[in-house]
């Protein structure tokens, strides 16, 4: 399963999902800064369809809501 989160680290939701990813010792998510990478923020905005974070891509769905994704994290350690 390939899983990547755009975010940016001064956003306070993207903090609770980064938080949960950090208490479960996650390393298989990786982490597009949309704010450090334009490429990161066009691909979001390409396939996502807008500019919202958090954004977990699961192969490549986006999961937007980060409760939603809080949830996803909890149910597929």
């Amino acid at each position: 399963m390939k899983l990547d989160l755009y975010m940016f680290p001064s956003c306070p939701y993207c903090r609770r999902v980064l938080a949960v990813m950090d208490s479960q010792g996650r390393k298989d998510i990786t982490l597009h800064n949309i704010h450090a990478n334009e490429q990161d923020r066009q691909t979001l905005i390409r396939v996502g369809g807008k500019e919202q974070v958090p954004c977990l891509f699961i192969d490549g769905t986006p999961m937007y809501e980060s409760q939603d994704i809080i949830d996803w994290l909890v149910r597929h350690p």
